[in-house]
């Protein structure tokens, strides 16, 4: 009876893989639409990548990788001896996320014009679970035949443009989260309790804003010299002055009469964000005064920019990740009452609509189809967001180090930097829109 019982359970397993996003819950989940577990489905395929790519870079993981010889070969060597330990984990990240961005990517082109689950390209998308990852492992396995050298270098900058538009996207998803928290505690303060909420909103603000103002003295203490490290100088400068532009716009009259909800907390935020781009981008800067390690402040002794090493375990890329993270899951999980991020991200709304599943006999709710008449998002765009975060962790692994044209050594180019850096003024002229776009354009509905 029990080898029967198993048989039956490998048999129901093997048709779930097969079959559509519902069949994965189990009992004990609550009840959720189709579009959010397909969306968290492939969201966990992307942070499993994610996670293998980690492991590829730990130094005891390095030693067996340089076995594979398309990692590590006679002709990766520096002054004629073999430096298999600078690039092999850096090869390996590359190769991994490669296999990521391929595999989003074929869904970006598969799933264009999809309007609703009836059209048989959505069973695709719901659906198949154990094939799409048969395909993402064959995919992966291809990736490491092919050869170093030009692949790793033209690679590189698809990341770097891939990484420039995945910080604009982690920025859309804070200035719509920011709105949201906003929003939500000022409409809870308006029902009742209107000094603690009120009280909260305060307290968050002068947190928010407090470690900002924080970040920036400790990028000039550490990151600046007395007649050295212009362009840092320049750069922190101009992201607090655009910052201070930013605050006070947010509580101007005429912006609170068009968006009752704006106001300080959003700007905080955005400027937390701001602050950590920046500091991110002068880590990357290939002068050795002007960029020190959380190791080498600690010790009170002075750090480069190594061109020897791939590690990406500095402060930077470690927050860079955890950020990552979050707004992963958040593109998965999310929905929106903004418009206005709505249109640009082409994601799912939110509704008053109360109609779900209905339950299932013993009482066990799953997931339902809300898709039958019009997709909740676009399918082809959701994956073109896992596609740049696929290339966005490639580059925060790799520290964004620019790989010699012969393979064998490591630079921190000024590139990386101007990337983040412009990436951050960009972030910060999107919000300034949002803020002013009522105005400007009177005459067209924004909530």
């Amino acid at each position: 009876m029990g080898a029967c019982l198993g048989v039956c359970s490998l048999l129901s397993c093997a048709s779930c893989l097969c079959g559509t996003a519902p069949c994965l819950l189990c009992g004990c989940c609550p009840s959720t639409k189709n579009s959010t577990v397909t969306r968290l489905v492939f969201s966990f395929f992307l942070l499993l990548g994610t996670l293998v790519a980690c492991i590829m870079i730990i130094p005891g993981v390095e030693a067996g990788l340089k076995k594979v010889p398309l990692l590590c070969s006679s002709s990766t060597t520096i002054h004629g001896s073999l430096n298999c330990d600078v690039m092999v984990g850096h090869q390996a990240v590359y190769r991994m996320c490669f296999a990521l961005a391929a595999f989003f990517f074929l869904f970006v082109i598969l799933m264009i014009c999809v309007r609703s689950s009836r059209d048989p390209r959505a069973a695709v998308q719901n659906g198949f679970w154990f094939f799409k990852f048969l395909i993402l492992v064959g995919i992966t396995v291809g990736a490491f035949y092919i050869p170093s050298g030009t692949f790793t270098i033209v690679w590189y900058y698809f990341g770097m443009v891939g990484g420039f538009l995945f910080i604009l996207v982690q920025l859309i998803l804070i200035i719509d989260l920011a709105h949201s928290w906003s929003q939500s505690w000022l409409l809870r303060a308006e029902d009742g309790n209107t000094k603690c909420w009120y009280a909260a909103l305060v307290i968050c603000t002068f947190l928010l804003y407090a470690a900002s103002i924080i970040a920036i003295v400790f990028m000039y203490i550490y990151y600046t010299k007395s007649n050295e490290c212009v362009h840092n100088k320049v750069f922190i400068s101009l992201n607090l002055i655009f910052c201070v532009i930013i605050s006070i716009v947010s509580i101007l009259p005429k912006v609170q009469d068009a968006q009752p909800h704006s106001g300080l907390l959003q700007a905080s935020i955005i400027t937390l964000y701001t602050m950590y781009v920046t500091w991110s981008a002068m880590a990357n800067v290939p002068e050795q005064n002007c960029n020190p390690t959380l190791l080498a402040i600690a010790t009170n002794t002075t750090s480069a920019s190594s061109s020897t090493s791939a590690q990406w375990w500095d402060a930077p890329s470690i927050v860079g990740l955890a950020i990552y993270i979050i707004c992963t899951l958040f593109i998965s999980l999310r929905s929106s009452n903004n418009q206005q991020v709505n249109k640009l991200m082409l994601t799912e709304e939110s509704s008053g609509d109360m109609s779900g599943p209905t339950m299932e006999d013993g009482g066990v709710y799953r997931a339902y189809d809300n898709e039958e008449d019009s997709v909740s998002y676009s399918y082809s765009f959701f994956h073109f967001c896992l596609v740049l975060a696929s290339l966005y962790i490639m580059m925060t692994l790799t520290n964004w180090y620019l790989p010699g044209y012969d393979g064998s050594y490591l630079t921190s180019p000024w590139s990386a930097v101007w990337v983040k850096i412009s990436s951050s003024w960009v972030g910060l002229l999107l919000y300034l829109w949002t803020l002013v776009a009522p105005l400007i354009l009177s005459d067209r509905e924004f909530n």
